[in-house]
Parts: C-alpha cells; structure tokens; sequence
C-alpha cells in the first residue's frame, strides 16, 4: 500500500536494527484518516469472505482493527492483558511479545466469542507470529473459525510469515518490510 509506505518513509524511526517505531502515527499518536484508509484496504482484501468479528490485541491493534470493522460492519473484539474484576469466565492463552520481549497472558471473555463464528484476526505488526497465533488459540478456545489474518506491517525479514502460512492461515499485509537499520533505512519487498 504505497500510502502507508509513504508515511512509513516520512515519519518512521529505526532505533535499533529490526525495530520500526510508528508511534507517531500508527500507535500511540494515531491519524485517523490513515487508518480508515487501512481499514478499508484490509477489508477489501476479505471481502469474499464471510466475517462476523474482527478480532485484535489492546492496545496497538485497536485502531486498524476498529477501520476493518467499521469497513466490515461487524463487531471488534479485542484480547486484553490482565483480567478485570467483572470478567467472570474467559479464555486466555499466553503469548511473547517480540518487541517487548516479554510474555504476558491475553483474555476474552467467554460471551464474547460464539461457536461457529467466523473471526478476522487484525494487528498493526507482524514479527514472528507469537500474538497471532495466541489469538488464533483463543477463537479455537471459543469454537469459532479463524478466518484469516490482516497485518499492517510485516516484518518479512522475521518468521512470523512462513510460520501463519504453514498454519494454513490467510495473511494479508499491507506492507511488508525486507529490512530496517538505524539510523532510518527502510528497505520494502
């Protein structure tokens, strides 16, 4: 998507080999007509098939998958990382997040995801698959089908791909970095 490339280019930062920070228009400041025009990219890609939820991890997931949804009209669904008070019976999965290089346990509640229903996964990032494939867990957890997977920007240099496609999983990514250095240099595949 040469839009988000461009913006990739204009205001991305490298800090350190591997990393891209687009947290000055993706993911923590947010630019909201970006991330319609995402949306509606990402759906687009799905439009053939059958969605009843978008499906995401809080917090950097939330806006692209929100532009899906509303694209979609269907429901978005997000996974948070600690349990609240009122949430009484849920799934949960652990996952490791590469960038923070941690692991930390997501949850849905059980109400929130019905047997059968066909869930789109979205995510700002692709790196090596981990929250994917935790969120994957969770919609098999709920009896439902996962249907494919939306990412923003994938990081091919990393596994993350070649791991969802031997999955089965349908990814869709609407950039797909072949590799980033400091102090900004961008490479696209």
């Amino acid at each position: 998507m040469l839009l988000l490339q461009e913006r990739i280019l204009q205001f991305g930062t490298v800090p350190k080999e591997g990393i891209l920070k687009v947290d000055n228009f993706l993911n923590h400041i947010i630019d909201p007509k970006l991330v319609m025009e995402l949306g509606k990219e990402l759906a687009n890609r799905f439009k053939d098939t059958p969605i009843d939820k978008v499906l995401t991890i809080e917090a950097s997931g939330i806006a692209p998958a929100l532009g899906v949804a509303l694209e979609l009209d269907v429901p978005l669904l997000f996974a948070k990382k600690s349990i609240p008070s009122t949430m009484a019976d849920g799934y949960y999965t652990r996952v490791h997040s590469f960038t923070k290089n941690k692991d930390y346990d997501i949850f849905v509640s059980k109400q929130y995801i019905n047997k059968g229903e066909n869930i789109l996964i979205i995510d700002d990032f692709l790196a090596m698959g981990n929250a994917i494939l935790g969120m994957r867990d969770l919609i098999t957890q709920g009896e439902a089908n996962c249907v494919g997977v939306g990412i923003v920007i994938e990081k091919s240099f990393q596994k993350g791909r070649d791991i969802l496609l031997k999955e089965g999983l349908h990814l869709e990514s609407l950039v797909r970095l072949k590799s980033v250095l400091p102090p900004n240099k961008i490479e696209f595949l």
